[in-house]
C-alpha cells in the first residue's frame, strides 16, 4: 500500500479503521506509508490509548526511537494498567538507549508470566551495567520455573558474558537433575555448547542424553555437526550419509564446512547449488564461493572482478568529533567479555541497536553514516535502477561497537542478516602497537582458518579513525590480530 492509497481509503476519524490499518501497514512492512494515517488519527482522538500504542509500533519499526518513546508514553498514561502497552513502552525506551530497568519492573507488575518481559528487564539491567543482578534475578525465576527454554538461553549468554565460561550452563544443569528425561531441556543444553562451540562437551552431553532419554540415535544431526567441526572426517561422513539431505539450517551450513575442511570442493559446490535458489542462499553462497574459488569456477571470478563489492570511504570530516564518540561508546561498553556466538575475540560488543541510540552524537553518527551508505547503493545498484524512493530510506538489520584490546581480533565470519555490512573505525592503535603490517588489517574474501582451504585475503584493508568500510553481507570478513594498544569500531548491517 502506498500513502497516497491509504490517505484516500482510511479516515483518520475512524478509531477502529486506523488501528487495524495501522497494525496490517506493521505486518506488511509498510509502517512509513501508515505514519501519516496514524499521526492524524492521534491527533484526531487523542485519548484512545491504542491508537498512541500503533503509532509507537510503527515509528519504533522504522527506527525512529525517540518518537516511539513519546508515542508509548502516550499510551502509558492513558492505560496504565495494559501489560502490552507496559511491555512496548519499555523496550521503546531502552533501544533508545535510556534507562528502561525501572519501566520492565512496571510491565512485570502487570504481566507476572510474561517471559519476554522478564528478558527484556535482564538486558534493561546489562545496559546500566547491572550483570551481577540481572543473573540472579534470572537465575531464581529459573529455579521455580525449569522448563523456562527462552530464559535459560539468556542466562546462559549472560554467563558467558560475565566471563563464566565454566557455568554458563547451571540453570540447564540444574532443570536436568530435577527431569533428567526432558527432551527439551537436554536440547538446549546441547545446542548451547555448540553454540559456544565446546564441541567435546556437545558429544559428552549426547552420549548422557540418550541413556536418558533411551533414545539410541536422539540428536543425531548435531552430532555430525559437531564430530565434523572437530574434523573427524570419516565419523561425519558416516553421519552425514545416515541423515541424508535434510533442510534444516545448521545442518546444510556444517556439512558445507566439513566438505571444504575434508578437501572436497567439488562435493561442496555440487550440494552448495541444492540451495542457492532457495531460502537458505545466504547461508550457502558464502561457502559456495569458496568451493569455486578453489575449483577456478567462472563464478568466483564474476564475484571476485565485481568493483563494487568493496567501497571505501574516508569520512571523518563528516562525523562528530571523534573523541566525542569515543566517550559515548566506552560508557556504552558495559562488559568485560566477548558475547556467546559472535566473531569478536579479545574484546566486547555493545548490546542492543547502537544506532537508535538518541544520544545527540550517536544520532550525528547514524545520519553521516546514512548519507554514505545511501551513496553506495546508488553507485552499485545503478544498473539495476533501484528505486529512488525506496534508496532514501536506510534500514538497519542491526548496529553495534566492538572494543577490542590487547591482542583482540575478528575471526573471519559473514552476517547472514545482512546485504550489505560495515566496519567504520573510531580509534585504532598506531601501527607499532598493532605490529608489523598487516597486523590489525581488515580482511577480505578470506575463508575461517579452520576450514583448513590455505587461501589468502583478496583484499586487505587499512584501519584509520573515520574509516568506513562497505561491502557485501555474505563475502567472509575478518580483521588480524594485533598486539596491544584498543581499536573501536562502529558496525552495522542494512538490508536491501
Amino acid at each position: 500500500m502506498s500513502s497516497s492509497e491509504s490517505e484516500f481509503t482510511v479516515d483518520p476519524q475512524n478509531v477502529q479503521a486506523a488501528y487495524e490499518f495501522g497494525l496490517r501497514a506493521r505486518e506488511k512492512g509498510s509502517e512509513r506509508g501508515a505514519l501519516p494515517i496514524l499521526q492524524a488519527a492521534v491527533v484526531a482522538n487523542p485519548r484512545i490509548s491504542g491508537l498512541w500504542q500503533v503509532l509507537g509500533l510503527l515509528h519504533r519499526a522504522v527506527d525512529e526511537l525517540q518518537p516511539a518513546v513519546d508515542a508509548f508514553r502516550n499510551a502509558a498514561e492513558l492505560a496504565p494498567g495494559d501489560a502490552l502497552i507496559a511491555h512496548g513502552y519499555a523496550r521503546s525506551v531502552m533501544e533508545a538507549g535510556l534507562p528502561a530497568k525501572h519501566l520492565f519492573d512496571i510491565a512485570h507488575s502487570l504481566a507476572p508470566a510474561d517471559g519476554d518481559i522478564l528478558i527484556g528487564r535482564s538486558a534493561a539491567q546489562l545496559a546500566e551495567g547491572d550483570i551481577v543482578n540481572a543473573i540472579s534475578d534470572l537465575d531464581a525465576v529459573l529455579a521455580r520455573n525449569a522448563a523456562w527454554q527462552e530464559g535459560h538461553s539468556a542466562l546462559s549468554k549472560l554467563r558467558w558474558l560475565l566471563g563464566d565460561h565454566e557455568r554458563f550452563t547451571g540453570s540447564i544443569d540444574r532443570a536436568l537433575t530435577q527431569t533428567p528425561n526432558s527432551p527439551l531441556l537436554w536440547s538446549q543444553l546441547i545446542l548451547t555448547y555448540a553454540r559456544a562451540k565446546q564441541h567435546h562437551q556437545v558429544l559428552d552431553a549426547i552420549k548422557i542424553a540418550r541413556q536418558a532419554l533411551q533414545v539410541p540415535d536422539a540428536f543425531l544431526f548435531i552430532e555430525a555437526c559437531s564430530v565434523a567441526e572437530l574434523d573427524r572426517t570419516s565419523d561425519a561422513d558416516r553421519l552425514f550419509e545416515i541423515i541424508g539431505e535434510e533442510d534444516n539450517p545448521m545442518l546444510i551450513e556444517h556439512k558445507m564446512r566439513h566438505l571444504l575442511r575434508a578437501g572436497r570442493a567439488d562435493e561442496a559446490s555440487k550440494f552448495a547449488e541444492i540451495f542457492l535458489d532457495g531460502p537458505q542462499n545466504n547461508l550457502v553462497l558464502p561457502y559456495a564461493q569458496i568451493a569455486w574459488r578453489l575449483l577456478d569456477d567462472d563464478r568466483w571470478d564474476a564475484v571476485a572482478s565485481d568493483p563494487n563489492l568493496l567501497g571505501i570511504y574516508d569520512i571523518i570530516d563528516q562525523l562528530p568529533p571523534m573523541e566525542n564518540i569515543t566517550e559515548i561508546l566506552n560508557q556504552l561498553h558495559r562488559t568485560q567479555n566477548q558475547p556467546l556466538e559472535q566473531s569478536v575475540r579479545g574484546g566486547t560488543q555493545t548490546d542492543g541497536p547502537l544506532l537508535s541510540n538518541v544520544a545527540p552524537v550517536i544520532q550525528r553518527l547514524r545520519c553521516a553514516i546514512c548519507d554514505v551508505t545511501r551513496s553506495h547503493i546508488a553507485k552499485t545498484k545503478e544498473k539495476e535502477q533501484t528505486n529512488q524512493a525506496r534508496m532514501r530510506e536506510i534500514k538497519f538489520a542491526g548496529s553495534w561497537s566492538v572494543r577490542l584490546r590487547g591482542a583482540g581480533h575478528h575471526a573471519n565470519h559473514i552476517h547472514q542478516a545482512g546485504s550489505i555490512s560495515s566496519a567504520l573505525y573510531i580509534a585504532v592503535p598506531t601501527q607499532q602497537e598493532m605490529g608489523q603490517k598487516p597486523a590489525g588489517w581488515f580482511t577480505f574474501g578470506q575463508p575461517p582458518i579452520e576450514l583448513k582451504t590455505g587461501l589468502p585475503p583478496i583484499r586487505i584493508v587499512e584501519p584509520k579513525p573515520g574509516r568506513l568500510v562497505l561491502f557485501s553481507s555474505t563475502m567472509w570478513h575478518g580483521t588480524n590480530p594485533i598486539i596491544t594498544g584498543e581499536r573501536l569500531t562502529v558496525a552495522f548491517d542494512v538490508v536491501l
